[in-house]
């Protein structure tokens, strides 16, 4: 998925980023830094596996197309073809309503997540997830999503916030492992196959890595928004960013100043921070070698 619009839950992150570092956002700078990635986390599209391809997946691991009613593999398909968000929540919702038990449900409510996540519904959105988990603990999709999104949005100062962190962490966690053993669906290529893998793995280390600078365990930071970031074209500005505090946090300046140069490349709300941060660090440590 694309960079969605400026949205205030990114607000609550650069704060902390900003809580944790030396560097400083003025008032009107941080008014703009929202603009988080959608699911998927690099500003172009990660191929996240949408509930279509997880039915796929699904379906090949025996799922018995027979024994789904056509009133139901019909209900689905108006759910799922849906563009409009509200109409595809009434959709969602009626479908679990009129087959709680069918084998779509975890689909359903899977796509609910993604549906939820753009609307900035955080409630509806971590119920749908309990609901998609409850069906499937080992919905790839639904942890690494979930993963990503508390330590974007969880209050950090809230009562809960530490527990958060640590779901956010089991569920990369357990994810990245998932990752590790999953089996070729049938209907992709092993190229396809490849990209959805790691476009899911770098979700998954994006996650940890900010769920670990949230700790300010800037170490294990590092090394997980590094796997994130390195190796992708595009990466998350926002990832860049925590990257480089991180290894500033460390003392690691060279490293920070070329990883500041990267993000300014990007497109993004975070450029000019990124710039004032390369061109300080640039003149302390050094031209890289």
């Amino acid at each position: 998925m694309k960079l969605s619009m400026l949205s205030p839950c990114t607000r609550v992150l650069v704060l902390l980023l900003l809580a944790v570092c030396v560097i400083a956002l003025s008032e009107p700078a941080l008014a703009q830094t929202g603009g988080l990635s959608a699911v998927g986390g690099n500003g172009s599209s990660q191929a996240n596996l949408n509930s279509q391809q997880w039915l796929v997946r699904m379906t090949d691991a025996s799922v018995d197309s027979a024994r789904l009613d056509p009133k139901e593999l019909s209900a689905y398909k108006a759910f799922y073809a849906a563009q409009d968000l509200e109409k595809r929540i009434d959709l969602g919702q009626k479908f679990v309503q009129n087959y709680p038990s069918s084998l779509l449900a975890g689909a359903v409510y899977a796509e609910l997540v993604q549906t939820y996540y753009t609307k900035q519904d955080w409630t509806n959105f971590y119920a749908s997830a309990d609901k998609a988990l409850a069906i499937s603990p080992d919905n790839v999709d639904v942890l690494t999503t979930v993963g990503w999104v508390i330590p974007h949005v969880a209050d950090p100062n809230g009562p809960g916030a530490d527990k958060d962190l640590d779901r956010a962490e089991t569920y990369e966690k357990h994810a990245i492992e998932l990752i590790g053993k999953m089996a070729k669906p049938k209907g992709i290529t092993d190229a396809q196959f490849g990209a959805l893998k790691d476009a899911e793995l770098s979700q998954a280390h994006s996650g940890l890595g900010l769920v670990y600078f949230r700790r300010r365990d800037f170490e294990r930071s590092v090394k997980e928004l590094q796997q994130s970031t390195l190796g992708a074209a595009t990466p998350d500005p926002t990832d860049l960013f925590a990257l480089g505090l991180g290894l500033r946090n460390l003392h690691r300046d060279r490293e920070a100043a070329d990883i500041f140069d990267r993000c300014v490349q990007i497109p993004s709300s975070l450029q000019d921070k990124c710039k004032q941060s390369a061109d300080a660090l640039n003149k302390s440590a050094g031209p890289s070698k």
